[in-house]
């Protein structure tokens, strides 16, 4: 069982606008989910709707302005629980390196091994070519800012 994907992108925009668009509801909207309901800081759960395709709950675990930003979710788009605390997740983490030119946009999901046996594969096979298409999407935010 494959336990990590890892996608890389590199985008003209400064590491503040790249922290803003994975950290702010009102940014984040525009490539990821659909909707943000409650509060992407540190300790806070949120819940991401993602239309047609259901809701899921995060909980944001860090946040280094301008370099990291990491929660923990249940993979998939239909997933949503009161406390995440409760169940197995995968840990989502963001790393922004300032280029001078742009910034090294670096997005790691862990820990699939660790989730119950009839969601691990199928959850990282999804993620796999979904974190391709929403940093894709990132991608093309940042390049028209």
């Amino acid at each position: 069982m494959q336990n990590v994907i890892t996608r890389e992108i590199t985008v003209k925009a400064n590491a503040q606008q790249v922290y803003k668009a994975i950290t702010d509801p009102e940014q984040i909207i525009k490539w990821f989910p659909d909707e943000v309901e409650g509060s992407l800081k540190v300790g806070q759960q949120a819940i991401f709707t993602f239309n047609g395709h259901g809701e899921s709950s995060m909980l944001v675990v860090d946040a280094k302005p301008f370099e990291y930003f990491a929660y923990r979710w249940i993979p998939g788009s239909a997933n949503r629980v009161d406390d995440l605390t409760t169940v197995q997740t995968t840990l989502v983490e963001f790393r922004l390196a300032d280029l001078g030119t742009g910034t090294k946009v670096t997005l790691t999901e862990s820990g699939f091994a660790s989730l119950p046996a009839e969601m691990a594969e199928k959850s990282f096979t999804e993620n796999l070519g979904g974190w391709g298409y929403m940093m894709s999407r990132l991608e093309k935010l940042m390049s028209q800012e």
